[in-house]
């Protein structure tokens, strides 16, 4: 098996240190690509944030009136989300656990949202991609963003490291079992929080499963 270097060798770790600070690192709001979908993600049903670090997305997803399941490596993360759901009045079902332990599914959700879940080295994003399809119910939606290697030239914000980055073409072939609704590449200047701020060279994607 060929080698890949990890952008977060301890993964856990990092993101515990990353989140250990008053201020929410990534802002409150929820990430505008996702945002953006709100007119083609179901108004009932279950959704699943993946690696949803401090809460910003699945609270927003709650606060759409989807019943919210959500992940994170850190639970210094998934402290701070449950304090920001507890905030507004809306419950997720939050859990601390890695993308390779976490029980995933089978055709639950209605939608799952994935936002710069870039930690993942190519053969851990193979898994992380089959798994979020399986989990999505015949219908469900699947909303992702990531960054694009041009994003190696602005250091805005995601991992240094090429292998983990995201093009169109992957993203078309990793979810060729999905009916691709949008699937483009673009750059925008992006404020969440102190970690994603300034000019990105990003990718978006919606897509939906078979019925």
């Amino acid at each position: 098996m060929t080698q890949t270097r990890s952008a977060f060798p301890d993964a856990a770790a990092t993101w515990n240190q990353r989140f250990a600070r008053e201020d929410y690192i990534f802002g409150l709001a929820p990430n505008a690509y996702l945002r953006d979908q709100a007119a083609r993600l179901p108004r009932d049903g279950l959704a699943l944030c993946v690696a949803d670090g401090e809460g910003r997305n699945s609270v927003w997803l709650a606060q759409q009136g989807l019943r919210v399941d959500a992940f994170d490596i850190a639970e210094m993360g998934v402290a701070k989300a449950r304090t920001l759901a507890a905030s507004v009045g809306v419950a997720v079902d939050f859990s601390v656990a890695d993308c390779d332990v976490w029980p995933w599914p089978v055709e639950t959700y209605d939608a799952v949202a994935a936002i710069f879940v870039q930690f993942a080295d190519p053969v851990q994003r193979d898994r992380l991609f089959a798994n979020m399809v399986g989990a999505l119910k015949p219908g469900g939606w699947l909303v992702l963003q990531g960054y694009t290697p041009r994003q190696l030239d602005y250091k805005t914000g995601g991992p240094p490291l090429l292998s983990h980055l995201y093009t169109a073409d992957l993203l078309r072939e990793a979810f060729a079992a999905l009916q691709i609704v949008e699937l483009r590449e673009y750059e925008a200047e992006l404020t969440e929080g102190t970690q994603h701020h300034g000019r990105s060279a990003l990718v978006g994607l919606v897509a939906r499963k078979p019925a």
